[in-house]
């Protein structure tokens, strides 16, 4: 039995499959790739194993793939091995939440020990997850995708139901809306995660290379093709293939990507061998693909096999009252991943949070967010004055900030109303007329 699953990525062979033989013989099941952009395609958030990166290679580094795999899930151990020189890198790495390093040369011991505790936190965390779910506490769907009003709720709902099965899914939702964190959350609940999601941006695949890309090719199938190559579809077998922008796909190639739908075969370029895949299909789409078929930009028949079942993401106008609630959560992320302790949120610039339109939705209330955090403000002055008056009468002016008070107490207490009217002193009914005559959300009331 495996003691573990390891990502391993060095560029230089010679390491590579040295470090993969030392740590295949003390146990553990090793996945070694040359480049560090594979890995990102085999972590998830039910990833079971660890990565270990040589911190210094060309293209993503080490580093920029730790930045990268604790975007997707900041519990992923990462463990650096680095040269005598890269030692003070390696601690700038451990500051910023690197697991541990391990510095060249090295004996293959060493590497296992730290690989072996590096595996037995991750089970941990894992169980814990798996335990708090089964207790009925916040699943990782409501820790992706949170949110109190009834379009949240839905679907979560929903995404919780598709998880057993291997239905297509497509989802529309406006830009920013968390199309793609939903994408990756029903992935890593399903029985795939152990399998890779390959995500593929269907506008920006070069014209002169999408069927290569896509399906592979034999060696000598078309000039510069020296040997055989995967497409990123035979890659996937197992796992998801993540289409997104799928309305950006030229027409020419939707017509294969239907057939490969519908019998779950690809052909290489320049074979005529059919290969069986094994693989879910996810796609995501800012446009109204139903608006794009009647203009004839998108094939109906296409539409008709990837809308098996059909999820839609509401944009943060359609879901107000969870604002306030969602940049709380977005602060306490970015303060953990920039290291910065003790952050709180003024009651003004929760009250101007609330009250300003975010066309770019959560993608740009992260940023907010992440700009507060850092020091840099996330709205401007003249919001803040907006949405707190410094000028008015003085009923006007506390008004105002008894408005703000209450809006953080009930975004901080997640929607339960409890232990906001006891923690501000007042009753349930008059914290529900106040709430009223501010025209505040009450979220979800478990009291």
């Amino acid at each position: 039995m495996s003691r573990g699953k390891v990502l391993l990525v060095d560029d230089e062979e010679a390491l590579r499959v040295s470090f993969s033989q030392s740590l295949d013989l003390a146990g553990f099941a090793v996945e070694a790739h040359a480049a560090a952009e594979a890995v990102l395609d085999a972590v998830g958030y039910g990833f079971d194993g660890v990565v270990v990166s040589d911190i210094r290679m060309p293209g993503m580094d080490g580093m920029t793939l730790m930045g990268k795999v604790r975007e997707i899930d900041p519990d992923i151990p990462v463990i650096l091995v680095t040269g005598h020189a890269d030692v003070q890198l390696a601690v700038r790495a451990m500051r910023e939440g690197a697991y541990d390093f391990v510095e060249k040369p090295f004996k293959p011991q060493a590497l296992a020990d730290i690989v072996a505790r590096a595996c037995d936190r991750r089970s941990l965390v894992l169980e814990n997850r798996r335990l708090r779910a089964a207790a009925g506490r916040r699943d990782d769907f409501e820790a992706r995708l949170p949110g109190r009003v009834q379009a949240m709720v839905d679907l979560r709902y929903r995404l919780r139901a598709l998880a057993a099965t291997d239905a297509d899914v497509l989802i529309i939702g406006d830009t920013g809306t968390g199309k793609e964190v939903a994408a990756r959350a029903l992935h890593d609940a399903s029985a795939r995660a152990s399998r890779p999601l390959v995500a593929i941006n269907c506008a920006a695949l070069p014209e002169n290379l999408i069927e290569s890309e896509l399906f592979g090719h034999e060696a000598g199938a078309f000039p510069g093709a020296m040997r055989p190559r995967y497409g990123k579809f035979e890659h996937a077998r197992g796992g998801t293939i993540l289409l997104d922008e799928i309305g950006s796909m030229p027409l020419p190639l939707q017509a294969r990507l239907l057939r490969v739908i519908e019998e779950r075969v690809i052909t290489r370029l320049g074979s005529n061998e059919a290969v069986p895949l094994d693989v879910r299909f996810i796609a995501l789409s800012k446009a109204d693909l139903e608006a794009e078929a009647a203009a004839g930009r998108f094939r109906a028949d296409l539409l008709y096999r990837l809308n098996v079942v059909t999820l839609r993401l509401p944009p943060l106008a359609q879901r107000h009252e969870d604002i306030p609630l969602l940049f709380l959560q977005l602060v306490s992320e970015a303060a953990a991943r920039y290291h910065r302790g003790g952050i709180e949120v003024p009651a003004e610039v929760l009250a101007s949070v609330e009250a300003r339109a975010w066309p770019g939705n959560v993608r740009e209330l992260r940023n907010a967010a992440d700009r507060f955090v850092l020091g840099l403000g996330a709205v401007s002055d003249e919001e803040l004055r907006s949405a707190v008056p410094g000028r008015g009468s003085l009923s006007e002016r506390v008004a105002a900030f008894e408005k703000s008070v209450i809006a953080q107490a009930v975004a901080a207490s997640g929607g339960v109303l409890k232990p906001v009217y006891e923690g501000l002193g007042m009753s349930r009914k008059t914290l529900y007329e106040k709430m009223q005559k501010h025209g505040l959300g009450r979220g979800s009331e478990q009291d």
